[in-house]
């Protein structure tokens, strides 16, 4: 055995020698001994030198037709090409996201602050239109500048101890000027947060100074000083009020049905005045109608005493007046001939 391995060693080499002109490293000897072990369990037919050097001739065939020496590997870019393509994509990225996250816009009706990570809340107030600020270190906080409507009920006691139940509608903007400390006292949901408990107070306070009934027939009054009073308390917060007006007043079942009942009184009330009024100036017109016909028939009689032919003139204003209803009446009158002249004939002129 120590034969066998000996010569397939002096073989090997020799084959390496001839085909690379060099001793083979120890990286190869397995090759030789893979060959001895197969050598070792082949008994039939023995292993000789012929046998040895045709194995190691089909292993250098097989080295030759795969030319490992001469294979050719892509060039891989150098460790600064990726380095520069790195850097340039990175530049690229960074760029793209500033243009895109550096610019913001204002709309019609609105304005903006800017807060800053390092100082805060900017005093500056930016107007409508498109304006610059510093990615991830700024971001805008726009707000709405235009009168909002905004709908408060609210249940309060009158002063003669009536529940009351008021609508108010009000009319609110933050004031421009003042959105810096807008933001930093209330945020940006100052409405929610301002509005509902300024209303509420206001609303207790004006209602039990006036009666249930003067709620209703000073209510103009009534709404005039709940906006005075609104528009104090809010411009303590930056809050401008435009408008304030009570929608509705709800009172309870019972204030209702005795205003109902008073109002049915005071109706009948002005219909017995009403009543009592007619017949005052019937009398007066009977009293009056009769003091003219006593006045006329004063007159006629003195006209008769100074003038008999004044009787004679009324005969014939009254036959004129017969004479046209009988001429313009759709029914027939026969006359005979003495009556033609209703008995103007007989009438005489006596003077005086």
């Amino acid at each position: 055995m120590r034969n066998i391995q000996k010569l397939i060693n002096r073989v090997g080499d020799d084959s390496w020698r001839t085909l690379y002109g060099a001793k083979p490293s120890t990286a190869v000897k397995p090759s030789a001994f893979f060959l001895f072990i197969l050598c070792s369990i082949t008994p039939s037919p023995p292993c000789s030198e012929s046998l040895i050097k045709s194995m190691f001739r089909a292993n250098d065939l097989l080295l030759r037709k795969m030319n490992l020496n001469n294979m050719k590997v892509p060039k891989m870019p150098d460790g600064r090409g990726v380095s520069a393509l790195i850097k340039f994509g990175a530049v690229l990225g960074i760029g793209l996201y500033a243009a895109g996250n550096s610019l913001y816009n204002v709309e019609g009706g609105h304005r903006a602050i800017v807060f800053n990570r390092i100082v805060g809340v900017k005093d500056k107030v930016y107007p409508e239109g498109t304006h610059i600020m510093i990615p991830w270190f700024e971001r805008p906080v726009i707000y709405d500048v235009r009168a909002r409507p905004h709908l408060v009920e609210s249940t309060s006691g009158s002063r003669d101890l009536q529940m009351v139940k008021i609508g108010l509608r009000v009319l609110t903007r933050p004031v421009a000027d003042e959105l810096p400390a807008v933001y930093r006292t209330l945020g940006e949901n100052y409405n929610e947060r301002v509005l509902p408990s300024i209303i509420h107070e206001t609303l207790k306070a004006v209602v039990a100074q006036y009666n249930a009934s003067q709620l209703i027939t000073q209510r103009e009054a009534v709404s005039r000083e709940i906006r005075k009073i609104l528009t104090e308390r809010a411009a303590n917060f930056n809050i401008a009020l435009d408008d304030v007006s009570i929608t509705s007043l709800t009172f309870g079942r019972e204030f209702t049905a005795a205003i109902e009942a008073k109002q049915v009184a005071a109706q009948e009330a002005e219909r017995a005045k009403f009543v009592v009024e007619k017949a005052e100036q019937d009398k007066r017109s009977a009293i009056i109608r009769a003091q003219g016909e006593a006045k006329s028939a004063q007159l006629i009689g003195q006209a008769i005493a100074n003038n008999p032919a004044f009787i004679t003139l009324r005969k014939i204003e009254a036959a004129r007046e017969i004479a046209a209803t009988m001429a313009n009446s759709s029914n027939k009158v026969l006359l005979n001939a003495d009556n033609l002249l209703l008995n103007l004939q007989e009438m005489s002129l006596e003077k005086k």
